[in-house]
Parts: C-alpha cells; sequence; structure tokens
C-alpha cells in the first residue's frame, strides 16, 4: 500500500516541506533510506544522514533548520518521535486488517463471534467459544472449549488457548504462546512415583494484555490464574498455576513465577528473575535481572542478587565482592606482619 507525503501529513497534522506526492510503501532507519521509504530524525546524533538518505519522506521536528539543502522530501511536525510511532501504529493496523474465514478452518456450530472477524487457515475454533468484534486468528491457532475472546483482540500463528480461558479486549496472544495448560500439580503415592492432581480452574486476562511468543501460562488447580489489565510479558515467560500478576506490570523474558504467587501493580520485572510460590510482592516493586525472590516484598522495594536483597545494600556488597581478592590479600599480609612482630 502506497501513501503520498501529503497523506502521511494530514494523519499526523503535519506539513510538506518538498514534493507532496511523493510516494512511500516501506518504512527504514534513516541511515539506510531507499527510494519509496519513509523514516525519521529525532535524534540530532543521526542529522548528518538527513543530507545523505535515500528515503523518500523524512519526519523532522518543526525546529528542524537543514544546514544545506536535501534531496528528501520533509514532514514537519511537534515531534518527530512521536510522529513516526504513530506511523508505525497505523502500519501495522492496516497489515493486520484482514477479516473472512481461510479454508481449511474448523469452527463449531455452537462458536459466536462478532463483525470483522478473521480466522486463518488450519485453525481450530472448538464448542461454545465466544469471539468478540473485530477478531483476528491467525493460521494454524488452536482455540479450545468455552473461550471468551474479546473486542479487537488478536491471536498470532500457532498459539494454543485451552479451554474454559477467558481474554479481554484490545489483547495480544504472540506465536508459540500457550494459555490454560495444566499447571504443574502432583502427589507422592505410596508405589514412590507421583499422582497428577487435576486442574479444573481457568485463566482470566484482562483487558490490554500483551502476551510474548512462547510464553505460557497454566490453568489454576481451583478458581483461576489471573492476569490483570494492561500487563505486558515478554517472550519465554512461565507462569505457574493460581499466579495473579496486577494491572500494568511488565516481565522481561525468562522468567519463572512459581504456583499462587501473588505479584502487584506497576511492577518492573527484569529477565530470568525466578519467583517462588505463594508469595506476595507489593506494588510499584524492582526487580533486576537474574534475580532469585523467595519471600514477601513490600511496596515500592528494589531488588537485586539471589537471594535478591534490597538494591542499595547489593550495590554495597557487589563493591567489597570485586575487591574481595584484594581484601584476603591485606588481611593475610597484615597477619603475617603481626606473626613477625
Amino acid at each position: 500500500m502506497k501513501f503520498t507525503a501529503q497523506q502521511i501529513a494530514g494523519i499526523l497534522e503535519g506539513d510538506v516541506d518538498g514534493n507532496p506526492n511523493v510516494e512511500v510503501s516501506k518504512l527504514s532507519k534513516i541511515e539506510e533510506g531507499f527510494e519509496g521509504a519513509l523514516t525519521f530524525l529525532a535524534n540530532p546524533k543521526y542529522k548528518q544522514h538527513i543530507y545523505s538518505t535515500k528515503a523518500s519522506i523524512t519526519i523532522v521536528n518543526k525546529s528542524f533548520i537543514p544546514d544545506h539543502e536535501v534531496e528528501t522530501t520533509l514532514i514537519k511536525v511537534d515531534d518527530a518521535y512521536l510522529a513516526f510511532s504513530k506511523i508505525l501504529e497505523y502500519y501495522n493496523s492496516v497489515k493486520l486488517n484482514k477479516t473472512g474465514i481461510e479454508s481449511p478452518s474448523y469452527i463449531s456450530e455452537s462458536a459466536s463471534h462478532g463483525d470483522q472477524l478473521y480466522i486463518g487457515a488450519f485453525s481450530y475454533i472448538g464448542d461454545n467459544v465466544e469471539l468478540g468484534s473485530n477478531v483476528k486468528i491467525f493460521p494454524n491457532s488452536y482455540i479450545g472449549d468455552n473461550v471468551v475472546l474479546g473486542d479487537n483482540t488478536i491471536v498470532f500463528a500457532g498459539a494454543k488457548i485451552y479451554s474454559e480461558t477467558i481474554i479481554g479486549k484490545n489483547c495480544v496472544i504472540n506465536s508459540g504462546a500457550i494459555i490454560g495448560a495444566d499447571g504443574f500439580g502432583f502427589a507422592p503415592n505410596e508405589e514412590g512415583g507421583y499422582s497428577k492432581v487435576p486442574q479444573i480452574g481457568n485463566v482470566i486476562i484482562e483487558d490490554f494484555v500483551d502476551i510474548g511468543a512462547a510464553t505460557t501460562i497454566d490453568r489454576a488447580t481451583l478458581g483461576s490464574t489471573i492476569i490483570r489489565k494492561g500487563v505486558k510479558l515478554d517472550n519465554q515467560i512461565q507462569i505457574a498455576h493460581n499466579v495473579e500478576v496486577g494491572e500494568n506490570t511488565v516481565i522481561a523474558a525468562q522468567t519463572g513465577i512459581a504456583g499462587s504467587a501473588k505479584i502487584g501493580k506497576h511492577c518492573q520485572i527484569g529477565g530470568q528473575v525466578g519467583i517462588a510460590g505463594h508469595i506476595t510482592i507489593g506494588d510499584n516493586v524492582r526487580i533486576q535481572a537474574q534475580s532469585g525472590i523467595g519471600r514477601n516484598v513490600k511496596d515500592n522495594e528494589m531488588l537485586q542478587g539471589s537471594p535478591a536483597i534490597k538494591l542499595s545494600d547489593y550495590n554495597k556488597a557487589y563493591v567489597h565482592f570485586k575487591n574481595l581478592p584484594l581484601i584476603v590479600k591485606n588481611i593475610n599480609d597484615l597477619e603475617k606482619t603481626n606473626g613477625n612482630s
């Protein structure tokens, strides 16, 4: 799909400086621009590239004044970075604006859906599924029985959503995510093995939640595993049964959260963090990457280490840890001196 500079300026409420009819159909970095591409200049460090870029259109701040003539057509806006982000969002919505039902796919007769539905080929939609308006389900996806997907939710290719899962509006489920698989529940038996504990709960995901690729969220043993409104989960995260993640919390890749842990609102959790089961983490908590959390955490704490301690204490201790060989040498030297005296 092609857009002219004039059309883009209209979307961004900007002004065209150059050819208003020049067309673009791709996006690029300013230093890698090519004919037919749209780019932007927001960071002054990249200013030199605007004189050599081959991009047909460049979004710039209204305050930008070139030192000499530029070949690219300029669109001047109040904030070039935000404007380009808006274009990315618009471009993505156009790219994903598919409708219709592709073949082959299976849709149960008892399933229901709203307007502007898209179901990609080789997808499975189970019994009593409820799909809202403008739901997009990309190819090779599985939607189990009694699942609910709210308006404007997107399920990318290959995602698996098990039965009874409830997902709200404006959510994104990326490829390979598995939502609602059995939690890790086994009890020792008399034979020395383990008997499976039935997992009969479900998963509830509220509105505006993003689930990263290959992330897994287990169904509850009883009740619900709950991901609250606005949560953002990176790729390859494991969330166990009966966990609750509070509103607007963000969690980076390869974090693992054990069963029945409760995480508060507006938390930021780094990559490869391990969180033990049956603990409570307060609101506005910051946990640095590769930390291990084995205790309850109060609101507003900043933690690092394994087992994690306060970030300020960790930083102080790490200074001494780095100097440990020198400290040991000094102690040994001191002991030798005292021994010889």
